[in-house]
């Protein structure tokens, strides 16, 4: 079925499968699809945001389970936090899934990284399904929200007709104050024309 994604500004895209079929100005995209899901979200459609701290965010990191908040916290723990836990595959991979979800939910729809070499993650970042390659040696420093981590943050590529169907809504006027709140103002995220993340 096709589904029309439009943002506050009237911006869309008509996704079929994993593929972007049209793009352009809400009424117009209507007009050609008329028997097309409508989903209308606050804010701006953006290509979606790259994660340029893959390795560093995945496989030198624990992202801890909520129900173990109260005694590690939410933050991702790395150095001496990370050497005291007793890791294995299986807890290996659920931190990768955790990280991965909350990559997805700041708008992240490409990884820079090298492949994982825990099987575990590389796992979990394969079935993510989001986009994978190394962009270079990145700066700043390791962060779910691109925003925070100090470096220029890059998008993916601009989404078009005939285009992979990766982009992500952020709840802001303009990509000005996308820079200025961050990426935690995602509403929604989606990967290969599936919504993989929508804010409650």
């Amino acid at each position: 079925m096709l589904t029309i994604h439009a943002d506050s500004r009237g911006r869309a895209l008509a996704v079929e499968g994993a593929w972007i079929a049209d793009a352009g100005q809400l009424t117009d995209l209507i007009a050609a699809h008329p028997r097309a899901r409508v989903r209308q979200w606050p804010g701006i459609l953006t290509p979606g945001l790259i994660n340029l701290h893959g390795n560093e965010l995945l496989e030198e990191a624990y992202h801890p389970d909520p129900r173990e908040s109260a005694e590690l916290g939410t933050d991702p723990l790395t150095g001496d936090a990370l050497a005291a836990l007793t890791m294995d595959d299986a807890r290996w991979g659920a931190s990768a899934r955790r990280g991965l979800q909350r990559m997805l939910a700041h708008g992240t729809v490409r990884v820079a990284c090298e492949e994982p070499r825990n099987r575990a993650v590389r796992d979990a970042l394969h079935r993510s399904r989001l986009a994978m390659g190394r962009l270079g040696r990145p700066g700043g420093t390791p962060a779910l929200d691109p925003y925070d981590s100090g470096w220029p943050v890059e998008f993916a590529q601009v989404r078009e007709r005939h285009s992979a169907a990766r982009f992500a809504v952020f709840d802001v006027r303009d990509e000005d104050e996308l820079a200025q709140r961050g990426a935690g103002t995602c509403v929604a995220t989606v990967v290969d024309g599936r919504l993989v993340y929508r804010r409650r």
